[in-house]
C-alpha cells in the first residue's frame, strides 16, 4: 500500500510539473528550417545548419549573422552534425561522408576530410580545434589531430556509434553505440577508463565541461548522470514516458543543472543530484508544419541565468528558469 501511495505521488509530481511554451524573445536563424545546430558554452554564439542554404554563425548577442559557409561547394546543404569547441574557436561540421573544421577567427576553413569506409554519425571537437572525434555506422570512433596528423582508432564498440562528446583538452572521449554501452575512453592511448551499460541502445552522450559529470541515454527509460571522478551513478532522470529519446544536452557551469532536449518539442531542466525534472518549456513548431512539432538541436545557458534553445523550426529561444 505504501508504495501504490509514492508511485502515485510520483506520478501527480510529473503530472503537475509547468511546461510554458512562451518564450522570452525569438529570432529565426534560418527561414526554412534547421538540419543542425549548436550553441556555445557561454550562450553567446551559435551555429546553424539550415535548409535550403549554407552554414550560418550567428552572435547571440549582437543577434546578427558572423559567417556563412558552404561544406559541399555549390551544391545542396547537407550537413547534419555540427559541434562549437568549448572556447568558441573552432566549429566543427559533418555530412555522412565527410567533415570539415572551421577556424571562428578568420571565419576560413582549416580542412575538409572525406570518410570513404562507413557513414558518420556524430562529431565533436576540442578547444583550440586540436582534436576532432568522429563516430561511424561501422562502430569505430576516430579521434584525428588535423594539424599533426594522427589518427587513432577506438574499436570498442560493436555496433553503430550513435553520440559522441570530447572533453575540451581532447583527452577524453565518452561514446555511445548501439551495442547498448557508453565508453569514456582516454584519446591518447585509446585505453577504456569507465564502461557505462544500459538495456537498450545509446542515443546520446554528454561530458560536462569542467570535467565532473558524464550524461548517457538509452532509447527507452536509462538516462544516468555518472562521477567521472569514481565512475558511480549520481543520478536517473525521472520520467514517465515508456521511451524518452534526447536530441541535446549541457550542462550548467555550477554543476547544479542539466538540460536537454528532444525531438518532440521539449526543453527541459533537470537537478543533477536527484535527476529530478524542474522545470519543461516547449519549443515553437514550424510554421505549418503537421503535425506541430521540432526537434531541440541544441541547448545552452547564459551567464544572466536564462537558457536557449536552437531547433529545426530555425528558431533561437531565450527562456527563463523559475530558480
Amino acid at each position: 500500500m505504501q508504495k501504490l501511495h509514492a508511485l502515485l505521488c510520483f506520478f501527480l509530481l510529473c503530472a503537475c510539473t509547468p511546461i510554458s511554451d512562451k518564450a522570452d524573445e525569438m529570432w529565426r536563424h534560418a527561414v526554412d528550417g534547421a538540419f543542425a545546430a549548436d550553441i556555445s558554452a557561454d550562450g553567446n554564439l551559435a551555429v546553424v545548419s539550415t535548409i535550403g542554404g549554407g552554414i550560418r554563425v550567428w552572435s547571440l548577442d549582437s543577434l546578427k549573422p558572423k559567417y556563412e559557409w558552404r561544406q559541399s561547394g555549390d551544391g545542396a546543404n547537407t550537413v547534419g552534425m555540427l559541434n562549437l569547441a568549448p572556447d568558441k574557436s573552432f566549429v566543427v561540421s559533418a555530412d555522412r561522408d565527410s567533415f570539415a573544421l572551421w577556424n571562428l577567427q578568420s571565419g576560413e576553413p582549416e580542412g575538409i576530410w572525406r570518410i570513404d569506409e562507413s557513414s558518420i554519425r556524430d562529431v565533436a571537437v576540442s578547444d583550440m580545434g586540436r582534436g576532432i572525434l568522429v563516430g561511424r555506422g561501422n562502430g569505430k570512433v576516430m579521434f584525428f589531430e588535423p594539424k599533426t596528423g594522427r589518427r587513432l582508432e577506438f574499436l570498442g564498440h560493436q555496433e553503430k556509434i550513435n553520440s559522441v562528446a570530447l572533453s575540451p583538452n581532447g583527452f577524453y572521449a565518452l561514446t555511445g553505440g548501439n551495442d547498448y554501452v557508453a565508453y569514456l575512453w582516454d584519446t591518447r592511448s585509446g585505453q577504456v577508463i569507465y564502461r557505462f551499460t544500459h538495456t537498450s541502445r545509446v542515443t546520446k552522450v554528454e561530458l560536462d565541461d569542467q570535467g565532473r559529470y558524464a550524461f548517457t541515454a538509452d532509447s527507452k527509460r536509462g538516462a544516468f548522470i555518472w562521477d567521472l571522478h569514481s565512475g558511480n551513478k549520481i543520478s536517473q532522470l525521472h520520467f514517465i514516458e515508456r521511451q524518452k529519446i534526447f536530441s541535446s544536452a549541457r550542462f550548467s557551469a555550477d554543476g547544479h543543472y542539466l538540460l536537454t532536449g528532444s525531438p518532440g518539442r521539449n526543453l527541459i531542466l533537470w537537478d543533477v543530484t536527484t535527476g529530478d525534472k524542474l522545470q519543461s518549456w516547449l519549443v515553437h513548431p514550424r510554421e505549418q508544419s503537421t503535425p506541430p512539432t521540432a526537434v531541440v538541436y541544441a541547448v545552452g545557458f547564459r551567464k544572466d541565468g536564462k537558457i536557449l534553445s536552437e531547433s529545426s523550426s530555425g528558431l533561437a529561444e531565450l527562456w527563463s528558469p523559475d530558480l
